[in-house]
């Protein structure tokens, strides 16, 4: 196969219309709470008294208004983690907050924290994981499986919409000793018929794992991708199977840093699109420590992974751990609002507005004068059969740039393989960046360099290539 025909194959891989609204959240929140929160563990062992969980003064609100201050769009709660206990009074299970002593037995923390969602205009979903080390029926097949459909269509038909169904693939004993064999696709059925516009994440077919709980991320992200990384089982392996520190800053691997190039897919049969989600705590563990109350992440580590995730064709979960009070910790909500402050001001001002815009080649309809708006309803595309093209923004007067943003076209399939930016000082391009990925967006930190024109040149492009905005900062 040539390349001509191998590209036209590569760009017929779009987005489903939830995946892609997906992506267009960026930024969603992780809220890892349960017995383990009270024990001072990270995994339970299924064996917890519900009496020690009575997070007394749990306020769904405060982790609400706390993640939307750091622009996050989205909000994720364990309802169940892998020792069983559920956060919502699940009718089969004792192991449950309706056995503790919160709110007398009669709260639901679940239905909580979706209320605080909607009243704070974020999307809603939901962590269930499969591996219970409390219940019995584990190991036992079919048994198990419908005690566990059970559970996620009460978490699917109780709490409105839900835009994300979290599944991790760690699968260990249960109680009897034994292992189970997820039935990933009665899971998937189940989850496509009562709610068919959540994407389901990371052991499952719409969102994929990066590959790490570090916040690494690869150079190059591609979305179109081979159809055997969809294989829960191998993500399953991959994924945690003891409580390991180490794990949590494993790194992505050097063979598996090229996923979706043209010459990685070349051989490739089945390609589809999967994109991926960076996720990572703020603080070292998932669970809340209070020795840990002095280790959350700082404003330049977050903004670095944010600029790596979102702006690499990513998604970012950002984990943060409620205390046993059921509160968000003061220095957590401290850093998630300087972060939404740093981001707000970091693109509060496009620069572009203000430019010239020009073009080596451009489609009728879809000129570079799409670029100055952040839409999908148009967009600038080259001549067809023209994959090299210059893009230039020009001002009367120097600008001091801090920061580049590029989106694609994702409607219409992923097709820049290669380009640089330059920037035009005293008459002089001098190259500041060199990329392949552009994607859903990316985004080059420029350092405050200075001038008066920004150049463009995408070099290697599957077919004719699509931009869908351009923003200076």
């Amino acid at each position: 196969m040539n390349y001509t025909e191998l590209d036209r194959r590569l760009v017929q891989v779009v987005p489903s219309p939830r995946q892609f609204a997906y992506q267009q959240l960026e930024f969603y929140a992780f809220v890892h709470f349960t017995v383990n929160t009270f024990t001072g563990r990270e995994w339970g062992d299924g064996t917890e008294d519900p009496a020690i969980f009575n997070p007394e003064k749990l306020d769904a609100r405060q982790w609400a208004r706390a993640v939307k201050s750091a622009g996050m769009r989205g909000l994720i709660p364990t309802c169940k983690h892998h020792d069983g206990f559920c956060l919502w009074p699940s009718r089969y299970t004792e192991h449950s907050v309706a056995h503790s002593p919160y709110q007398g037995g009669k709260g639901d923390i679940v239905r909580e924290t979706a209320q605080a969602c909607r009243e704070e205009g974020l999307r809603f979903g939901v962590y269930l994981s499969p591996w219970d080390r409390n219940n019995p029926l584990y190991g036992q097949g079919k048994a198990y499986d419908d005690y566990f459909c059970a559970q996620l269509e009460e978490l699917l038909t109780g709490y409105g919409d839900i835009f994300a169904v979290w599944f991790d693939g760690a699968c260990g004993e249960g109680p009897n000793g034994k292992k189970q064999y997820y039935d990933w696709e009665r899971y998937y059925a189940l989850i496509r018929k009562l709610q068919p516009g959540a994407c389901i994440n990371v052991c499952g077919p719409d969102i994929r794992w990066c590959g790490n709980e570090a916040g690494d991320t690869r150079p190059s992200e591609w979305s179109v991708v081979p159809a055997r990384t969809r294989d829960t089982e191998k993500i399953a392996s991959l994924s945690q199977q003891a409580d390991d520190e180490s794990f949590r800053q494993r790194k992505i691997s050097a063979s598996d840093k090229d996923l979706g190039s043209r010459e990685a897919l070349r051989e490739e049969q089945e390609l589809i699109w999967y994109p991926a989600e960076v996720n990572t705590s703020i603080r070292p563990g998932w669970f809340y420590h209070p020795e840990e109350d002095n280790q959350v992440k700082s404003l330049d580590t977050l903004l670095d992974v944010y600029v790596r995730s979102v702006g690499g064709n990513g998604t970012f979960l950002l984990n943060i751990p409620p205390t046993a009070e059921g509160l968000f910790h003061e220095n957590d909500v401290r850093r998630l609002e300087e972060l939404g402050d740093a981001l707000r001001e970091a693109f509060r001002e496009n620069l572009l507005e203000k430019a010239a815009l020009s073009a080596s080649s451009a489609q009728e309809g879809h000129g570079v004068e799409n670029l100055r708006q952040d839409s999908y309803d148009s967009w600038f595309q080259t001549e067809e059969g023209v994959t090299h093209c210059v893009l230039e923004a020009a001002w009367e007067k120097p600008q001091a740039f801090r920061w580049v943003a590029l989106k694609e076209n994702i409607l219409r399939s992923q097709r820049v393989e290669r380009f640089t930016l330059e920037v035009r000082q005293g008459g002089q391009w001098k190259e500041a960046y060199q990329g392949t990925v552009v994607g859903y967006k990316k985004l080059i930190p420029l350092e405050g360099l200075k001038g008066d024109g920004l150049r463009v040149t995408i070099q290697d492009a599957r077919v004719c290539p699509t931009l869908a905005f351009w923003g200076v900062y």
